[in-house]
């Protein structure tokens, strides 16, 4: 299970993951009006996923997140799709991201003298709230009727599925909760997961989960799982994650994983961006800098960041690495 740890030092102490996906996908034609999200891209154009995997990985991505984060089987059916359709298209999120890396690394590493490290490919499951897309990813409320039972329901043929596709890691995004932390740890021991596993939890003050719960009593769930090696924050205003790196420093051993946002705001109701101060690129990688040393050993972005982003953050670890 080094795998993470491996990359890591490769890298030279802190490894890059990739940007934006949707964003991308968008920037190149596709249009997300519906609850998939980019998942419908899946089922429309996955050649479109292939292509902006091979450029985060041109930028200097060594970790792929796959394009599986709104993909349910729940989310699948209510398109008309069967259960055996939807499994297909989540196997098909993880073999895009490695034909992918696969063909990228097959031609790289034929080159003396390359900068680049065979990418890891880690399989999104978003977050419950995340395949309700009312927005409840970023307030962590799911009402009285949800237990940790019904999440652990909800996750588990996904999480099997994906598994069985064989991605690198898995990648639990945007939790909202301690509820669904601990859905998450207890799946990962009773289906036995034998790939490392990430849970990245969203925050909306900088201070706590988006429940309001705080974050020691998240971790002190997720700090009993030896199935989890790293956790941290994605789709957080990228202002609020130094303060919460050096929380995560005092909470966990774990390895601390971040990728925020551009710094832009979404609107999970009226489901658009609203207009606010958006970091560059520039501003994004001075800010990452901190984030390391602060002790993030995993940084990549997340909505409304791009291959330059991420180039650009790639270029400014490389020149900065540890011994």
């Amino acid at each position: 299970m080094r795998v993470v740890e491996d990359l890591i030092e490769k890298a030279g102490g802190c490894a890059v993951v990739d940007g934006g996906l949707s964003t991308q996908l968008e920037k190149h034609g596709a249009q997300f009006n519906d609850s998939l999200w980019s998942a419908a891209c899946l089922i429309q154009d996955p050649d479109l996923i292939k292509l902006v995997h091979m450029e985060y990985l041109e930028a200097g991505a060594d970790i792929l997140i796959t394009s599986s984060y709104q993909a349910s089987l729940p989310g699948f059916q209510s398109r008309g799709l069967s259960i055996e359709e939807g499994e297909l298209l989540l196997k098909k999120s993880v073999e895009l991201a490695v034909q992918a890396r696969d063909k990228f690394w097959d031609a790289k590493k034929r080159i003396s003298g390359h900068s680049y490290n065979r990418a890891l490919v880690a399989a999104s499951i978003g977050s419950y709230g995340a395949y309700l897309a009312d927005g409840s990813e970023y307030s962590g409320c799911y009402g009285p009727s949800v237990g940790v039972e019904k999440l652990k329901d909800f996750h588990r043929r996904r999480l099997q599925v994906l598994v069985e596709a064989g991605p690198d890691l898995l990648a639990f995004e945007t939790i909202p909760n301690k509820l669904e932390a601990q859905a998450c740890v207890e799946l990962l021991e009773e289906e036995n997961i034998q790939i490392p596993s990430w849970i990245c939890f969203s925050s909306v003050d900088g201070e706590n989960a988006p429940s309001g719960e705080n974050f020691k009593e998240c971790l002190d769930i997720i700090n009993t799982s030896d199935k989890v090696s790293v956790v941290g924050i994605n789709c957080a205003p990228p202002h609020f994650v130094q303060g919460l790196v050096q929380k995560f420093k005092e909470l966990t051993k774990k390895i601390i994983v971040v990728y925020p946002n551009s710094g832009e705001v979404w609107d999970g109701r009226a489901k658009r961006w609203l207009p606010s101060k958006c970091f560059d690129d520039e501003k994004f990688v001075s800010f990452a800098m901190r984030w390391r040393d602060a002790g993030a050993k995993l940084i990549g972005g997340c909505c409304r960041t791009t291959p330059s982003t991420i180039r650009a953050l790639s270029k400014a670890l490389k020149e900065n690495a540890g011994p």
